[in-house]
């Protein structure tokens, strides 16, 4: 297949992004052995220092794919059984008929039923996704809280289910992501971030990609601001914040590099088999945390490219951070683009967040890279 990154044109579409509204943000696109890198704006709006495409950031749910490689390595294993009830592997946070009817896959692909934690955890956002109702105070009060999974655990099992497990569609929750770094842990006697480092992390390759709970990122990064639909102006820089509310759902440090390094080798079943990548690529309806409905698999999302091509890979946002990975099935073509602003969208009147030419900017600097 011909090579076919313009360079131009996705210097243009970076900067259009910018000039839309962006503080800064910055991507890395592979298309064969051509690389392309760029940023545009800025890392920190007060001193004007400007993003550069080496940078170190938080990648947010993109940690679910290494969490869900790391589970299916223990499946190839004979350790875990992938269909099997979760209760039979961790009986205490997810008792009774719960525990005996969602199994691990259920967790996997979003389809156990289980509600958020994350409203219960920050209680200013209780009514989240119903986004008029919430307020950004509770992410200044837990800037450096220090949560343990097992009571952010709880929240979500204790609260009412939002589903039947193995129901379709599914809801997205971090509580299943959570509750799959406890299994890691139950299984392989050592911490979910250890082996998720050693097995995964080290695995690929990957230099400057980290699974931290701590509050702090190390090496050349971004600050973060969080706009929270226009509840904080001008937006705040989160950068500085606690990661243990995430934990094993999306706590990851990485760099735009390092991804697409990590999803080209992942679809080549480099880190795990072809056959387990088959069972990652399995998807079913779920109903994203925006209220919109997704194909998702084990840990794996897809996205159309241009006449039958499909991209692979994740999404993610922390408090003012977001990234997203996509690769080509065929792992040629690349794409990893990381920004510095969230929630940029104000709320009409119904609560519904409004178009932003944000959006637009974004929309199509995905279509320059990954479709050329």
């Amino acid at each position: 297949m011909r090579n076919s990154l313009d360079c131009a044109a996705l210097d243009a579409a970076m900067e259009h992004v910018h000039r839309a509204g962006m503080p800064g943000l910055f991507a890395e696109v592979r298309d064969g052995d051509q690389v392309w890198r760029g940023a545009a704006g800025v890392a920190d709006v007060t001193t004007g220092r400007p993003v550069t495409a080496d940078m170190r950031h938080r990648v947010g749910s993109i940690t679910k794919t290494f969490t869900a490689a790391a589970v299916l390595q223990q499946v190839e294993s004979g350790q875990i059984e992938l269909d099997a009830p979760i209760g039979r592997y961790l009986p205490t946070p997810v008792p009774g008929e719960s525990g005996d009817t969602t199994t691990v896959r259920m967790l996997m692909n979003h389809t156990s039923g289980l509600a958020e934690y994350l409203p219960y955890a920050y209680p200013s956002l209780k009514a989240f996704p119903a986004l008029a109702d919430t307020g950004p105070q509770s992410l200044d009060d837990h800037r450096f809280t220090r949560f343990d999974p097992t009571e952010l655990i709880e929240m979500g099992v204790t609260a009412s289910a939002v589903g039947a497990p193995g129901g379709a569609p599914g809801m997205y929750s971090n509580t299943n992501y959570l509750l799959l770094g406890q299994l890691l842990e139950q299984v392989t006697g050592t911490t979910a971030e250890q082996y998720i480092t050693r097995n995964v992390i080290e695995r690929a390759g990957l230099r400057d990609t980290e699974l931290p709970a701590g509050p702090y990122v190390d090496g050349p990064h971004a600050r973060l601001y969080e706009a929270w639909f226009g509840m904080i102006d001008p937006p705040r820089d989160y950068s500085e914040y606690d990661m243990s509310w995430v934990w094993s759902a999306a706590s990851a440090i990485s760099t735009v590099a390092d991804l697409n390094h990590f999803y080209g080798r992942l679809l080549a079943g480099e880190i795990v088999s072809p056959s387990s990548l088959a069972q990652m690529q399995r998807t079913g309806p779920v109903i994203s945390q925006e209220g919109r409905t997704i194909d998702y698999g084990l840990g794996l999302h897809p996205m159309d490219g241009p006449g039958r091509s499909v991209f692979w890979g994740h999404g993610g946002t922390v408090w003012g951070g977001g990234t997203l990975a996509m690769t080509r099935a065929d792992s040629k073509r690349q794409m990893a683009v990381a920004v510095n602003l969230q929630r940029w969208n104000r709320l009409d009147s119904s609560g519904r967040p409004q178009p932003h030419p944000i959006d637009d900017a974004l929309a199509a600097l995905y279509r320059v890279a990954m479709h050329g």
